[in-house]
């Protein structure tokens, strides 16, 4: 089988405290990569820091809506760890309420992590890496970018807002070498999923789907795993993708009926 390539390069994974985030730094520490992942929660880190190998893992503090803490992390990582191949902006947070209910603040919160975030680091990112002709860029959306769901207008506008960044930034550094791509997740056991659960039938009840607010259900029969999206990441990230950029990769089980 051919090599991925990832091994010996260099990592920065936003949002890497989270389920899909921490997924996504053990998957690429397994293919051989130096990974800075990076998180608002601290407390998380040093989780993460504990559970994984430390000679190839660093952590930092990063609060990805602050423009000056981006432009101070990248800055940090080229000096001290050497040049970012590879980007994955994995930080992302949830809204689940009415349009009628959502207030501004809350739109701007979302959008802050989900589409704001993806900007500044992308972009602070990929100005170091353009010049070098070479990395990858890929960003954790979601399938809700792609189909309306009822009662996470914000979350999916937000979402559906960092995937054509990602795909216009991404024509825009092909010239350049870069390849920029998404991982657009269904329903997947982390967390931010368990919360919207009020009882022990929360997977069953997604696996089924809700007619009535016209959400369809998982064909597959089953919510994905956080190592279900890492892998579609790394893949994305290795060499085994090198001809793919401003794809948009829908890893949800057949929820969407779309690829």
């Amino acid at each position: 089988m051919r090599e991925s390539g990832i091994a010996g390069k260099i990592a920065f994974v936003t949002g890497a405290s989270g389920g899909i985030g921490a997924a996504v730094v053990r998957a690429l520490l397994d293919e051989g990569a130096t990974v800075v992942a990076t998180d608002r929660d601290t407390e998380a880190l040093a989780r993460l820091a504990n559970a994984n190998a430390p000679d190839r893992l660093v952590t930092a503090p990063l609060d990805v809506t602050q423009a000056d803490a981006v432009e101070r992390a990248v800055a940090a990582v080229e000096e001290r760890t050497g040049p970012i191949d590879i980007l994955a902006n994995v930080a992302g947070v949830l809204s689940a309420s009415p349009v009628a209910e959502t207030d501004l603040a809350e739109w701007q919160r979302v959008f802050a992590v989900n589409a704001t975030g993806v900007f500044l680091v992308s972009k602070a990112v990929a100005a170091r890496m353009q010049p070098r002709g070479r990395g990858v860029i890929v960003t954790v959306s979601s399938n809700a970018a792609g189909i309306p769901r009822h009662g996470m207008a914000a979350y999916a506008a937000s979402k559906a807002a960092s995937t054509m960044f990602t795909r216009s930034l991404g024509l825009e550094l092909a010239p350049h070498g870069i390849r920029c791509n998404i991982v657009a997740p269904g329903s997947t056991l982390t967390p931010m999923q368990e919360g919207m659960w009020t009882d022990g039938n929360g997977p069953a009840r997604v696996i089924a789907g809700a007619p009535e607010i016209f959400r369809t259900g998982i064909p597959l029969g089953r919510i994905a795993a956080p190592e279900d999206i890492a892998d579609a990441v790394v893949f994305l990230a290795s060499d085994r993708a090198r001809h793919i950029t401003m794809a948009d990769l829908y890893v949800d089980g057949g929820a969407t009926q779309r690829g």
